[in-house]
């Protein structure tokens, strides 16, 4: 994890995600937190817990995009999951250690990435034999020695080497034995069993047959095949296992989404296991428990939990009072101003904007957006969010989509290479619409 001080998180945040400083502020000192917690002594170090985060916003406001960008920025393991996904354990559904699982795959494939950039170098050049070996085949054991031979042999495989390295034979073609992958087995059990589900794959995996097939490929196609091969050998297993626990318990992050929508009053038909049950199994994960994963058995005490929810129909008071507990920092973000949507299109690092000018322009058409357009996208987002349904900054994507449909659709055979939009543009797109409230809600 980079040593990233809160300031620059904000900071490379602000790249992408307009206003809500609140809720960067506190993300980034959270992360800051885990750095700081590994400079602790290691005695006093387990004791410090992390301060999980519960965001309080409308739809659209950017909760899950500080989440996202917060995950590329730190490269910690860090899984995105929907609260509403999961059931109380023995209920048709997922249970809540299975994100813990899943957690811990990821970190596996990060750990497994850097580690294949250690061992590319070798892996490399036993490739380059393998390959040589397909371009020029050895003799076979009957046959006598021959020191001649052997020379003429050695000088004409070290040429053949230059060669490949100068990438002069990359279209040459080659027999390799390429490993068929089998058809996976699917194993279908009660849930809370997804573990012991995985683990019988991979035992199926074992037992069945290697199917390899020779098949003709270019030199290009088999380096690729044989790098893989020889880097995932090379790769020691135990220490990719060891790394990935202690990423996970030291490092990983969880984003847990719409955690409004398993909130509410108690049910008084049966029991609720969608809500109710799911908070229930939430409080050991979130306090901290040992998961049995595939990789071994993973501490959840050193995760953090981001939650995030609209809460329009309940509040952050509806949740269990344990639950609430263990979310002991709460961030607001608040609704989208006109300023706010302004900005979204014209001051983030690939805004909406830029991306609609580019994808146009692989046709050849120049689009540009005036000041005065963007303020009339801007000012019509937020009127139609207050008169309508307030679904934050996701209202410019069908606004944006509506006024560029012509030009989108008419791009190919275009006669004018260049579309100016500005107010009169977006108002002759849009005024039909907007006259009818009714079917604005419907349109926009």
């Amino acid at each position: 994890m980079p040593d990233l001080t809160p300031r620059q998180i904000v900071a490379e945040l602000d790249r992408y995600i307009v206003g809500q400083n609140a809720a960067k502020r506190a993300v980034a000192v959270a992360i800051r937190n885990r750095w700081r917690r590994q400079q602790l002594p290691a005695d006093f170090r387990k004791d410090v817990t992390p301060k999980n985060i519960i965001m309080i916003g409308p739809t659209g406001v950017g909760k899950t995009e500080i989440a996202r960008r917060l995950a590329q920025l730190v490269g910690a393991p860090f899984l995105k999951v929907e609260a509403t996904k999961y059931t109380e354990v023995g209920y048709v559904g997922r249970d809540v250690e299975s994100m813990i699982r899943d957690l811990t795959e990821i970190a596996v494939g990060m750990i497994k990435q850097e580690q294949r950039r250690i061992v590319e170098t070798e892996a490399k050049v036993r490739v380059t034999e393998k390959l040589l070996d397909l371009l020029l085949p050895g003799k076979t054991n009957w046959e006598p020695e021959n020191s001649e031979e052997n020379e003429k042999h050695k000088r004409t495989r070290e040429k053949m080497k230059a060669k490949l390295e100068a990438g002069e034979l990359e279209d040459r073609q080659v027999e390799l034995a390429v490993e068929q992958k089998a058809v996976p087995v699917q194993i279908f059990s009660n849930i809370g069993m997804e573990q012991m589900d995985v683990d019988f794959q991979n035992m199926f995996e074992k037992i069945m047959p290697k199917n390899n097939q020779p098949r003709q490929v270019t030199i290009k196609e088999a380096r690729r095949s044989l790098l893989e091969q020889e880097a995932e050998a090379l790769i020691d297993r135990n220490v990719v296992t060891e790394k990935a626990i202690e990423l996970v318990e030291n490092h990983g992050m969880v984003f847990l989404d719409e955690i409004d929508k398993i909130c509410g009053p108690q049910s008084g038909h049966g029991p609720d296991v969608s809500r109710q049950g799911v908070q229930r199994d939430l409080l050991p994960i979130v306090e901290g428990t040992t998961v049995n994963t595939r990789q071994g058995p993973v501490r959840t005490d050193h995760i953090l939990f981001i939650a995030a929810g609209a809460f329009h129909a309940s509040k952050p008071a509806d949740l269990m009072p344990e639950l609430q507990g263990r979310f002991p920092i709460r961030v607001e973000l608040t609704d989208l101003t006109r300023e706010d949507f302004l900005r979204i299109l014209t001051e983030p690092k690939h805004s909406l904007t830029k991306q609609y000018a580019e994808l146009l322009g692989t046709e050849g058409v120049t689009v540009e957006f005036t000041r005065d357009g963007v303020e009339k996208l801007a000012e019509t987002a937020f009127e139609v969010n207050r008169t309508t349904q307030n679904i934050g900054a996701r209202r410019l994507h069908t606004i944006l989509e509506r006024v560029v449909d012509e030009v989108s659709y008419e791009a190919p055979e275009f006669p004018e290479k260049r579309v100016v939009i500005n107010a009169g543009y977006v108002d002759s797109r849009l005024s039909g619409i907007l006259k009818s409230e009714d079917l604005s809600k419907f349109i926009l």
